[in-house]
């Protein structure tokens, strides 16, 4: 039988049993219904995996004995923050667990003008969640100990200020020529997505004024939540963790 992965917010501590956080101990206790003596392996997001072993279930409770940590060698050499415009539907959700899966480490939410949806307050604050969720499963999904982080949704101005500590920036799009291929390795690479109807020439001229490359991923039009996923294992395949 397969060991479930899970995430805790929990606090975990090598010979310690301590109750699982909440979200934790409901998928444990109510979807999996597992069972005092049984096994977990936890991670909390230090990168860290930790083999448990449930100690006490109840209705409202979940209380692990945590084994010796082990370090998760599966995180990228490469930083990718990839800046995603918001779509409708479940491309959002598709875009977020694909490229967790893929390595990468920060995902940013962006309006542009093309851009179809529009959040405020407790919206936002309610997809920013939905978001994060999505991304932790992915990442006990793929075997990962790091969860990536949702950032709040940004402006394009913001971005290209939140972007700059990424010694390589990529603006995607089809009106170009240049390719992935042509550039030397960086350390870290912010990717930036537009929207299902595409960036306008305004904000692509205004990306490559704030030091954004142009690059193309191919002849083909991607789709908006199609184009980080490739363009994040291009990206791993020249510089990261894929192929290596």
């Amino acid at each position: 039988m397969r060991i479930p992965r899970i995430f805790t917010e929990a606090p975990l501590t090598a010979g310690a049993t301590a109750p699982l956080d909440e979200s934790a101990a409901q998928h444990v206790g109510r979807v999996l219904r597992m069972q005092p003596g049984q096994q977990l392996q936890l991670f909390n997001g230090d990168g860290q995996d930790y083999p448990a072993t449930i100690a006490e279930v109840s209705k409202k409770q979940v209380s692990v004995t945590v084994g010796t940590p082990t370090p998760n060698a599966l995180e990228s050499p490469l930083r990718i923050v990839v800046g995603q415009t918001l779509s409708k539907g479940d491309r959002m959700d598709y875009a977020i667990q694909k490229s967790v899966e893929m390595g990468v480490t920060e995902i940013v939410p962006l309006v542009s003008e093309r851009c179809d949806v529009r959040l405020k307050g407790d919206r936002e604050d309610k997809r920013l969640r939905h978001w994060q969720s999505v991304a932790i499963s992915a990442a006990e999904q793929c075997g990962r100990a790091v969860v990536p982080v949702i950032s709040p949704v940004m402006t394009l101005p913001q971005w290209f200020e939140h972007s700059q500590s990424c010694d390589l920036r990529l603006v995607l799009h089809h009106r170009t020529e240049q390719s992935l291929a042509s550039i030397s390795r960086p350390q870290a690479v912010a990717l930036m997505i537009g929207p299902e109807g595409g960036l306008s020439a305004d904000e692509i001229a205004a990306a490559e004024h704030s030091g954004f490359l142009p690059v193309a991923l191919g002849p083909r039009v991607l789709r908006t939540e199609t184009a980080p996923v490739a363009a994040i294992a291009l990206c791993q395949w020249l510089w990261g963790d894929i192929g290596s």
